[in-house]
């Protein structure tokens, strides 16, 4: 799976294509440089452009934290919700949600074998072009920070080891593999950087070994970890569409 969720690197490289004039193509090409097959259903996307979207948004909800996803269906909900990503034409009033597959013989490798990619399309509530106008990078960033110091002091107030530190490591996103649109601020590339890191470290807390001596402590511990994943997860939309903006209107990008 790519390091970044791929609805992140579509909407920016998908704005980031429609802006230049270049085709889809080009866009994935880019944007899932790691993926070995990607349905026909991305193929909306040039709908969308032909119906005069311009811009391309990105929603990472999860099970109990809908922030961020425009009004729709119970079926879309659930779909995204189970996705944890999708990408939104803010303008039609659309969702794109990805699903995962691989294909081939288990252990297989080459052209018959990899990881598939398909998208569905739903109805959902169109966005207020300037709620996503007057989000700011550094602003997500400052919360962020806010919450990873509170978290860690409570974390610590706890005992014991939270994160297993070789699987963090392994877990953090690597800047230099990802695919990011060059035009894309250093404000806002840093605001991406830090969320996505803030939440592959999360994940790994809650995924990685536990050693809490009892069963509150470890349940309280992984609710701290959650939480503090889902303000990433948060910062991290947040700062991708802050981003969107400015790839599609450069000269009143911050």
């Amino acid at each position: 799976m790519p390091e970044l969720p791929a609805s992140v690197r579509i909407a920016l490289w998908a704005t980031s294509a429609w802006t230049r004039g270049e085709e889809l193509e080009d866009a994935l090409t880019s944007a899932l440089p790691d993926i070995d097959a990607v349905g026909a259903g991305v193929r909306t996307l040039d709908l969308w452009r032909d119906l005069g979207e311009r811009t391309v948004l990105v929603a990472l909800p999860a099970s109990g934290d809908t922030t961020g996803l425009p009004g729709c269906s119970p079926d879309a909900r659930a779909a995204a919700v189970d996705a944890e990503e999708c990408l939104v034409a803010p303008g039609l009033g659309a969702l794109l949600v990805p699903t995962w597959s691989t294909f081939g013989p288990p252990g297989a490798t080459g052209p018959d074998a990899g990881t598939r990619l398909d998208w569905t399309a739903y109805d959902c509530d169109p966005v207020p072009i300037h709620r996503v106008e007057a989000l700011d990078p550094r602003e997500s960033t400052r919360l962020l920070t806010t919450t990873v110091l509170e978290m860690t002091a409570q974390l610590d107030a706890l005992g014991g080891q939270p994160f297993d530190a070789a699987a963090a490591r392994e877990a953090l996103p690597k800047p230099g593999a990802w695919a990011l649109p060059e035009e894309l601020p250093g404000t806002t590339l840093r605001a991406i950087t830090f969320a996505a890191s803030i939440g592959a470290a999360a994940a790994a807390g809650i995924d990685g070994p536990q050693d809490a001596l009892d069963s509150r402590t470890h349940h309280r511990r992984l609710d701290l970890l959650r939480e503090l994943h889902r303000v990433a997860e948060r910062a991290l939309a947040d700062a991708t569409n802050a981003g969107v903006v400015a790839v599609a209107h450069p000269r009143t990008s911050r």
